[in-house]
């Protein structure tokens, strides 16, 4: 039995508003509330969001809460890979090899950007960035994550 195809899954969660990464369905996007991330740039060299911080990743101090940033890194370094895929290029599913995430400062929100760039890509092999800033440009995170296209 294969992989189920990703463009089927895809299209549930899908947005026609180019405003928009996601809309509602995609069960790690919706507990980000990625739905309501704005896109405030899209090319194949960057992508950035202004994103939201919901309560329910937040740790009792109304910050985010370190572990729920790698969840972050990972649902957006994906949209990240795929937005710099080459014109006419299939989107494959892709699995996380590795991920790092560095903390500066805390975040806040009730919203923040992120920013990603792919740093490199090998064969079905990519090294992402992602930036988390704060509303004053500040640098919170940094985070790295390594990303595996699967065979079709």
């Amino acid at each position: 039995m294969g992989a189920p195809d990703i463009e089927t899954f895809a299209r549930a969660w899908a947005t026609d508003d180019p405003e928009r990464l996601v809309g509602r369905g995609h069960p790690v996007g919706d507990l980000l509330d990625a739905d309501a991330w704005r896109v405030l740039e899209r090319s194949r060299e960057r992508l950035r969001v202004r994103a939201t911080l919901n309560d329910t990743v937040r740790n009792p101090r109304g910050e985010l809460f370190g572990g729920f940033t790698p969840t972050y890194v990972d649902f957006f370094a994906l949209h990240v890979f795929h937005a710099a895929r080459d014109e006419g290029e299939p989107r494959r599913w892709l699995s996380t090899a590795n991920l790092r995430v560095d903390y500066f400062l805390p975040i806040h929100g009730p919203e923040f950007e992120m920013e990603g760039t792919v740093l490199h890509k090998s064969g079905r092999t990519g090294h992402v960035e992602v930036r988390f800033l704060d509303t004053e440009q500040r640098l919170c995170a940094l985070a790295q994550a390594t990303l595996i296209e699967q065979r079709a």
